[in-house]
C-alpha cells in the first residue's frame, strides 16, 4: 500500500498552514512551524507571487494531506462528488470527513489522523458489530461504532478515554465515553466541517 514517508511537518511549512498532522505536537512550541513558518528549501523565504493554478494545487495537496489521502485516491474521491447532486466542493469534504479513520480522529480517540489510520488498520473498531480494519471504510447515518472488547485496555485508549470531552466533538456524532462507542446522527454538513480548505479552489483545479 502506498503511503508518505516523509517529514509530516515539511508538509505543513509547505503548505504555510498547521495540518495538525502530529498530534499534541502541533499544539507546542516544538512545532517547526512556529519557529520556520516558510516553505522548506533552499529558495523557502524568497519564493514570490504565486499563480492562480499554484494556489489551486496548493489548495488541492493541503485538503488531502489534511486527510492523508494520496492522489489517485483523492481524485477519485472528486470524481464520486461531482457525480452527486449538489455542490462538488462541500460533496468532497462530506466524503473525506465520513472515512473511518476520520471519524476515529474526530471522536478524541486517537491525536491525529495518522494514529487513528493506524488503530483501524490494526483492527481495533467493530461497525456495526462487524471489525473493520480499512481507514477509507465510510460511515453512514445510524452506524454505531465501538472499540473492540479486547482493545479497550490498550494504552492509546485507556489515553483517548481520560482525555475524552477535552476535544469538540462535531455535532453529526456522539461519543459514549463509557462504553468508547460512537453513534452516527447524521451525514455532516460544510457549515459544521471546521476543515480551513477553500474546496471551490479544488473543484476549479480538477476542472480544467
Amino acid at each position: 500500500m502506498a503511503r508518505y514517508t516523509g517529514a509530516d511537518c515539511k508538509r505543513c511549512r509547505r503548505e504555510k498552514v498547521k495540518l495538525f498532522l502530529k498530534g499534541s505536537k502541533c499544539d507546542g512550541p516544538k512545532c517547526p512551524m512556529e519557529s520556520r513558518p516558510y516553505p522548506p528549501g533552499q529558495h523557502g523565504r524568497g519564493r514570490g507571487k504565486e499563480s492562480e493554478y499554484l494556489l489551486q494545487k496548493r489548495e488541492k495537496q493541503k485538503c488531502a494531506r489534511i486527510y492523508g489521502v494520496l492522489e489517485r485516491q483523492f481524485h477519485g474521491y472528486y470524481e464520486e462528488a461531482s457525480r452527486r447532486a449538489g455542490k462538488t466542493g462541500e460533496n468532497l469534504l462530506v466524503l473525506l470527513e465520513t472515512r473511518l479513520d476520520n471519524v476515529v480522529f474526530r471522536a478524541g480517540f486517537a491525536k491525529s489522523r495518522d494514529m487513528a489510520r493506524q488503530l483501524v488498520r490494526h483492527g481495533h473498531f467493530l461497525v456495526n458489530g462487524k471489525k473493520v480494519n480499512i481507514p477509507s471504510y465510510r460511515v453512514s447515518p445510524m452506524d454505531i461504532i465501538d472499540v473492540l472488547p479486547g482493545s479497550m485496555d490498550l494504552t492509546p485508549f485507556i489515553v483517548a478515554s481520560a482525555e475524552l470531552g477535552e476535544r469538540a466533538i462535531p455535532a453529526w456524532m456522539e461519543v459514549v465515553g463509557s462504553r468508547l462507542r460512537i453513534i452516527i446522527h447524521a451525514l455532516p454538513t460544510r457549515s459544521i466541517i471546521d476543515t480551513q480548505v477553500q474546496e471551490q479552489l479544488i473543484v476549479e483545479l480538477y476542472s480544467k
